[in-house]
């Protein structure tokens, strides 16, 4: 079953303090934070949950225990 983040679940995401292991996630998100800082818009909140989702479907055999810790978000 493919995971597919929730708007919700990026901006609890993008406004909290979580360690991955997989080090571009942890790029994507810091990037992301800096965008929804900037403009806090629903707008960016919905471009940010687009890319994360776009990531998460391009990576998640890879993502190993990134990918349990975004389910339980």
């Amino acid at each position: 079953m493919q995971l597919t983040l929730t708007q919700q679940q990026a901006e609890k995401l993008l406004k909290g303090n979580y360690t991955f292991s997989l080090w571009s996630l942890s790029m994507l998100i810091t990037r992301l934070k800096g965008v929804y800082t900037t403009d806090p818009s629903d707008a960016a909140l919905e471009n940010c949950t687009g890319e994360l989702n776009v990531f998460v479907k391009k990576f998640s055999k890879v993502m190993g225990s990134d990918i349990t810790l975004l389910e339980k978000l």
